[in-house]
């Protein structure tokens, strides 16, 4: 244990506060703490519909209070990018979310979707009739999401999307939305980082376009917060958040300017008055791993009127600083949830964590990898109530 790690068992040892085990009211949401479940593809989705073993899933890592985004789920027939990820525009696909969305309210915590286009992200086996994934562009990816070349080849020449076509994609995440309210979700973020769909817009290093949505800041803008207005207005403002990742260069989608891209979103964004901006930090650079860098997100956690969530990174410790220094309001943890069901019971007695087995990120199976991380011994968390059920 390093001596940072140290000092803070002993403070905890003393009684002082744990800043991520402080509530926090998230709009219409009391949480009993600030440890958010990031939204992570697990690829467990067959035929991309969700399947009855995400229940437990999940449920394992809901708390009383909590709050778990929900793994990025295609808004159409031409939104997927991978095999066995989830969908939201059938009615095959809303039924089955239904009782895994009842789990996770039996636990007591608070669950939104991920609304989710991959764009150019894809090829032609996951699009209908064989045709060619949509973008804002024609340019293929020189990269994927893990900055892989070698890759590349995978992924087909898309179709840039026309303008008269707009209007259908942003109903096509309006129709999502809708139906993740019916599957009894609390709400939705729009997944607009990553390099997908929206990203595709909204970076000067994809988007090549000379309509009304390429080319100045606000065009490249225009379409992401179309389809956040629209979604707000069908659900409602307060319940809507957005993942964006202006600083990152995933899946080939880099910006010339990030500082300025985040800073006009998060200004934008209070104009509709959704309830939360989810980003990712600057220093992941990669997916996996953190570099130094000249970026910050505090002008855009200045910009931003509603909740800040951050992501990227995080141990105990920096999630604690981030949260007692105002830098966020909650911290989302993917990694390290994913492979400690019981985080927060974790976090709070500063126990040993689970190291995540990067080679079942993705496989189907729907137990290994997935379900079986071990919880705490109940020895050690018999007087943990709040984090324990």
């Amino acid at each position: 244990m390093d001596m940072s790690r140290k000092e803070e068992s002993k403070r905890v040892d003393e009684g002082e506060v744990i800043p991520l085990l402080t509530p926090y009211k998230m709009g219409n949401f009391n949480l009993s703490h600030r440890i958010v479940l990031a939204p992570l593809t697990r690829s467990r989705s067959y035929n991309f519909v969700a399947q009855p073993h995400a229940a437990v899933y999940y449920s394992q890592r809901a708390t009383k209070g909590g709050f778990l985004i929900g793994e990025a789920s295609g808004v159409s027939p031409t939104a997927q990018g991978y095999p066995n990820t989830p969908g939201i525009w059938t009615r095959e696909q809303v039924e089955a979310w239904k009782p895994i969305v009842s789990a996770v309210h039996e636990k007591g915590a608070i669950f939104f979707c991920q609304l989710w286009h991959a764009g150019r992200v894809s090829n032609s086996e996951y699009q209908p009739d064989g045709e060619a994934p949509i973008s804002s562009t024609e340019k293929r990816l020189r990269k994927d999401i893990t900055n892989d070349k070698a890759t590349a080849d995978r992924y087909a020449t898309p179709r840039r999307v026309r303008t008269d076509e707009v209007p259908k994609l942003v109903n096509d995440f309006v129709v999502a939305a809708k139906n993740a309210i019916e599957a009894g979700f609390d709400g939705v973020e729009i997944h607009g980082a990553n390099g997908y769909l929206l990203d595709q817009f909204l970076k000067d290093k994809v988007n090549d376009r000379d309509d009304e949505y390429g080319g100045s800041l606000e065009n490249r803008c225009r379409f992401p917060l179309q389809v956040v207005k629209a979604v707000a207005d069908e659900i409602g403002a307060d319940k809507v958040g957005i993942r964006l990742s202006p600083f990152a260069d995933y899946n080939d989608c880099g910006d010339s300017n990030p500082q300025a891209l985040g800073q006009y979103m998060a200004e934008s964004l209070n104009e509709v008055g959704i309830l939360y901006l989810h980003l990712i930090e600057p220093r992941m650079v990669t997916q996996f791993e953190k570099f130094d860098t000249k970026w910050s997100l505090t002008p855009m956690r200045k910009a931003f009127k509603g909740t800040f969530i951050v992501a990227g990174g995080y141990d105990r410790s920096e999630g604690n600083q981030a949260i007692s220094s105002a830098a966020a309001d909650l911290v989302a943890y993917g990694r390290l949830f994913l492979a400690n069901p019981d985080l927060p019971a974790r976090f709070e007695v500063d126990a040993e964590l689970n190291e995540p087995d990067a080679t079942t990120f993705y496989t189907p199976h729907p137990v290994l990898g997935y379900t079986d991380y071990p919880f705490l011994h109940p020895v050690v968390i018999h007087s943990l109530t709040m984090f324990v059920s």
